[in-house]
């Protein structure tokens, strides 16, 4: 199998890294390089720069105003993204939420929500984890009740990336409690996070920012008209989103990007007078780690082609999964060791946009810390390892 990028590929690539070195704000790349969190105008800025482009939604169809890239483009287009300091685009929206409406949506919902989702004006936030259904998410509790023209919402949804910026918030809520498998119970229900009865409350995470939420509904009144699909099916909803969520799952352009900050940090940071990176120990852990990428990047471009064929990939996504999120948590693990005692000062807000404290040590040092415990929800988000390991398991092995 002929893994290396043909004639048409690499000139897509060269057009992204033109596009990046013109169009990416200074202050964007220098938030991301330095591993800081966005702020909400950040965000919303390069959509909206992506969007003029026609890059913010490569992958919907053609007919609904995308690109109708491949998985390949896709996948250098993120590569390129990481290496150049880009952000990705939030994927609520624009790979979550649209490939459900555009697959189930009623044609009135897709008028509706898709300009706004192409354009980033509305911001989407994501409602399925629950205290106690969180990988387990058939168990969730969140309740609709039917009442005329409307449906009744009561519930709480948590670990919502970005809440307090989100205009509206696709759910699934429990729509039947009587039903005989609790997976045949639940709808997926669009809301407006203005709506009476919606509560936003933060989450501080372990590196001391703010980027998680729970989200609360105490009677809150939602159209009828906002129910995609049918009522009780919204479990074979989220399974195709999620299908959607798992693009990239892999993290490679994360993880390269990453393997060559550490390597600008080892050629500078020092040890016993010598540059790290000639240290025969920590030389080894580079090569290590870099020996696993390359092992990964060549079983993700694998499943690009056989996925490009039209053959489902099936357990790879989840072997994509496990790894990716394993080689990242170790690359941002080496970064705290090539830190040393720089990485023990706390800063967390250092680099943060609107902070013009001096760290102690360098941005990247200073950064490791608060990034080493962010990193930690890698093998979590978008389905847990352990829960990925089930599944390969069990299409694998039969178990």
């Amino acid at each position: 199998m002929d893994l290396s990028l043909t004639t048409e590929q690499s000139a897509f690539r060269d057009e992204v890294r033109t596009f990046l070195t013109d169009a990416l704000p200074e202050d964007i790349k220098l938030i991301s390089k330095t591993q800081g969190h966005m702020g909400e105008e950040h965000y919303r800025r390069w959509h909206s720069i992506l969007a003029e482009k026609g890059w913010a939604t490569p992958l919907w169809p053609i007919e609904h105003g995308g690109k109708g890239w491949g998985p390949a483009n896709y996948a250098i287009f993120d590569e390129e993204c990481h290496m150049a300091g880009a952000p990705r685009v939030l994927p609520f929206g624009v790979s979550m939420l649209a490939p459900v409406l555009i697959a189930v949506g009623s044609d009135a919902q897709k008028e509706r929500f898709l300009p706004g989702i192409q354009s980033g004006k509305d911001w989407w936030s994501q409602g399925f984890s629950e205290p106690g259904a969180g990988s387990d998410l058939a168990s969730l509790k969140s309740t609709a009740v039917r009442d005329g023209d409307h449906y009744i919402v009561n519930g709480q949804k948590t670990w919502t990336t970005l809440g307090q910026f989100g205009d509206w918030i696709f759910c699934l809520v429990r729509t039947d409690p009587k039903s005989e498998k609790p997976q045949t119970g639940i709808s997926f229900i669009l809301i407006d996070m203005k709506s009476p009865g919606v509560e936003v409350r933060p989450i501080i995470m372990m590196d001391g920012c703010h980027e998680v939420n729970e989200v609360w509904f105490t009677d809150v009144k939602v159209p009828a008209e906002n129910l995609v699909g049918k009522e009780n099916h919204g479990w074979s909803y989220a399974k195709m989103l999620l299908q959607h969520e798992r693009i990239g799952i892999a993290g490679v352009g994360l993880s390269k990007e990453q393997l060559a900050s550490l390597k600008r940090m080892a050629a500078t940071e020092k040890k016993n007078g010598k540059p790290l990176i000639e240290d025969p120990v920590f030389k080894t852990k580079i090569a290590e780690i870099e020996i696993e990428l390359r092992a990964l990047d060549i079983t993700n471009k694998r499943m690009l082609v056989e996925t490009e064929r039209g053959m489902d990939p099936g357990p790879v996504s989840s072997m994509l999964k496990i790894r990716g999120s394993e080689v990242a948590q170790k690359l941002f693990e080496l970064k705290m060791d090539a830190s040393g005692l720089y990485s023990l000062p706390f800063q967390p807000h250092i680099g943060e946009p609107g902070n013009n404290e001096e760290p102690v040590g360098t941005i990247h040092n200073t950064r490791s810390a608060p990034t080493y415990l962010n990193t930690r929800k890698i093998s979590i988000y978008g389905g847990s390892n352990e829960i990925q390991r089930s599944i390969v398991s069990k299409m694998v092995l039969g178990f």
